[in-house]
Formats: C-alpha cells, structure tokens, sequence
C-alpha cells in the first residue's frame, strides 16, 4: 500500500513539474525572445558554408563534428536513450537507430531540398527529449499501461533530429557543386562527434552509476531532462509565432 502511494506520489510531482516548468519557459520566451534557441550553426560557419565551392571534405567533417558536440538537444535525447542501458552491445544498438534515423533524413532531406520550419521541428526535438525522459520514469506504463518499443522510437526520433539539421543547412544555400560528397563528409562528421559525445556521456555515467547518488537523483536528473525538453519547446514554439 506504502509502496502504491509512494508511487501515486511520483506521478503527480512529475505533473507538477511538467506544468510549472512548460508555463515557465513559455514565459521566460516572452519576457526574452533574443534567447531564442534553434537547431543552428554559427553565424562564422554559415558564411563559410555559403562562400566555398567545389569537394571540400574536411571542412564539412569538422563542421559536422562541431554540430554535434555543440547540439544541446541532441546530446540531452542521447543521455535519455543510454541512461538505463548497461551493456555495450544494448548501448552500440540504439546509437546506431539514431545514428541510422539522424542520418538517413539529413542526407536525403539536403539533396532532395525538403525542409520543414525549422522552429516547428527544434519543437518536436525538445519533445524528443521530453518523451524520453519520462519512458526512462516508466511514465507511459503507469500511466496508459502501455510500453511503446524503444527501439522503435529512437529511430523515429533520430529521423526528426535529422529533419532539424536538414533544414537549417537547406537555409544557407549551400554550393551544389560537390553537394553529396560534402554532405557524406559533414554526416562523417556528425558521427565522430556523437562518438565523441557519447563517450564523454559514458564516462560521466561509468562513474556515477557506482556511487549512491545514482540511484537517490536518476528520478530527478530525468525530471530536470523534461523540464530541459519543455524549456526548448516553450523557446521553439514562441520563435515561430513571434518571427
């Protein structure tokens, strides 16, 4: 009976949080509509993009790596998608589906020049984060009494992460000269530096897991993850009705 309380309790601190902190940012995008947040690449590197022609593989490898170490959003979902898996095989399976999702619409949405708002699908990325911090709580299960497949999702959501980074290069206009071999070296990039990410996110974890503290504070680092999701979400959705 404790243990169905304790349980009950859980749900509704969760709600509470989601609800304070998504009128939060909604707010705080009103009060600072410069702070808006977006799926971007910096303003040095987009004149660069703009400006060079012709296979230019290294320079697309390192832009592409720096997207990726620097992509708040794609580390925070990529933090959720290993934060309860233990073995690497388990831990090499999902990267890959999001490695597959990301870059399959990235690549595809480039070359066939489709792109969707970018402020509508950074949206859906902050709800990515969002979703998956709460599937990592067992939300879903207690909830609807349904566990959707992660596998699944992951690849689902890997594709609208790609969709985000798709769109913003679509922006810069990029030289159609040598267009696909710069976009394979950029997603080559886009690897290395979630390589990079994810073995910073492993070690960090390694040694969290064998402490106490994992277990008192894995609920409220998920929690803070969805309150990080609305956040982005909240700055996302005013862009697009202020621009």
């Amino acid at each position: 009976m404790f243990g169905q309380l304790r349980q009950k309790h859980k749900s509704i601190f969760i709600c509470l949080n989601l609800f304070l902190f998504g009128w939060t940012a909604f707010v705080l995008s009103l009060l600072s509509p410069s702070l808006l947040w977006a799926h971007a690449v910096a303003q040095g590197d987009k004149g660069y993009i703009q400006a060079i022609t012709g296979i230019q593989l290294s320079p697309f490898v390192y832009l592409g790596a720096k997207h990726m170490v620097t992509g708040y959003d794609h580390i925070l979902f990529l933090l959720g998608v290993i934060f309860f898996l233990y073995r690497m095989k388990e831990i090499a399976l999902y990267v890959s589906l999001f490695a597959i999702g990301h870059s399959s619409t990235m690549l595809l949405g480039v070359y066939f020049n489709i792109g969707i708002n970018s402020y509508l699908i950074d949206a859906v990325i902050g709800l990515s984060v969002v979703y998956k911090a709460l599937d990592n709580l067992g939300a879903f299960q207690r909830w609807l009494g349904v566990q959707p497949d992660t596998k699944i999702t992951t690849l689902v959501f890997g594709l609208f992460h790609g969709i985000g980074l798709s769109t913003k290069i679509l922006e810069y206009q990029i030289s159609p000269d040598g267009l696909l071999a710069n976009l394979l070296a950029f997603n080559v990039g886009v690897e290395i530096g979630q390589l990079l990410a994810l073995g910073a996110i492993l070690i960090v974890m390694g040694y969290w897991r064998r402490s106490a503290s994992f277990k008192l504070h894995a609920y409220n680092v998920n929690v803070l993850m969805i309150c990080a999701g609305f956040v982005l979400i909240g700055y996302q959705l005013t862009g697009y009705f202020v621009a």
